[in-house]
């Protein structure tokens, strides 16, 4: 009676288990297709790629706001300057300052606003080697990134390196048909085609004075906007006007001129010539600590 007894249990039990589940074991087994979709390997491959697609946009659009922020918080739009790039094309400006205050620096700031904005940049170097002069765009740029929080730095600096060119010259081997020569052979080449020229450590002496009209005139040929740096004495007397002594002849070639001036700690940047020097503009300082260009404290 106890096998029996329980035979009819386990009886009832499977019946209710299969009335419950209502699995019926004879039919054969059906699966629904939108539950469980057959994916196309190549269609998979394509919903991988789209992602990456849009990261990589993402990614140039970041950077890109990175540099019009960089370039809207360049100091020198308030000293009244028309546009970013202060000169016009063919137009000369110079930076003077005595040795050691910081006028490659400033150049150099200079030259990586224009780069910012995707214009080329040829900088010219009597006194340094090219790795030398790279190591100063790298640091200038690492010391501007950090001041202002931006952390892809090595993308952007990637982003904007490819604007740059250095071109060096030995002091007594530098002239103008010779850099008209070489920046021939980069344009025709299509190698590099400069917007802007920095030149840093021509003498102004006589002999180079005399070249200034011819360089004036290839600038104005080529379209492009030059910069020099010059440096001063403190033994020498200012011309007329209080003309510094380097440009007393030479004044009408150039249409900015930027001084920088050591006053107590600080070095104060002041507009000799062009906009910003009839003193409505407020003057910006260099910082000594940092080299960047900052606002007057």
């Amino acid at each position: 009676m106890q096998r029996a007894d329980v035979r009819c249990r386990m009886a009832e039990i499977k019946c209710f288990i299969n009335k419950h589940l209502i699995v019926d074991t004879c039919k054969p087994a059906e699966f629904d297709l939108r539950v469980f979709p057959v994916q196309n390997p190549q269609a998979r491959d394509r919903v991988v790629e789209q992602p990456t697609d849009n990261i990589c946009y993402m990614r140039e659009r970041n950077l890109s706001m990175l540099k019009n922020e960089l370039i809207l918080k360049n100091p020198l739009r308030r000293m009244g300057y028309e546009s970013d790039d202060i000169l016009n094309k063919g137009e000369f400006g110079a930076v003077m300052a005595r040795a050691g205050v910081g006028k490659t620096a400033f150049l150099v700031q200079l030259a990586l606003n224009s780069m910012l904005r995707e214009k080329n940049v040829l900088h010219i170097s009597l006194d340094d080697p090219v790795k030398k002069v790279s190591l100063w765009y790298k640091e200038v740029f690492s010391r501007i990134t950090t001041h202002y929080h931006i952390r892809q730095s090595n993308q952007l600096w990637d982003m904007v390196l490819p604007h740059r060119f250095i071109m060096t010259f030995r002091v007594e081997g530098f002239s103008v048909p010779k850099l008209e020569e070489r920046l021939t052979d980069l344009i025709e080449q299509d190698i590099f085609k400069p917007d802007a020229i920095i030149v840093d450590g021509v003498p102004f002496e006589e002999p180079f004075q005399q070249d200034l009209a011819d360089l004036k005139h290839l600038a104005a040929r080529y379209k492009m906007q030059v910069w020099f740096a010059i440096r001063t004495h403190r033994h020498e007397e200012p011309g007329p006007n209080g003309t510094p002594s380097q440009l007393v002849n030479i004044d009408d070639l150039f249409e900015v001129v930027i001084q920088l001036v050591p006053v107590g700690k600080h070095i104060q940047i002041k507009a000799f010539k062009g906009p910003g020097s009839s003193g409505d503009q407020p003057d910006l300082m260099l910082d000594p600590a940092t080299m960047l260009i900052q606002d007057q404290i």
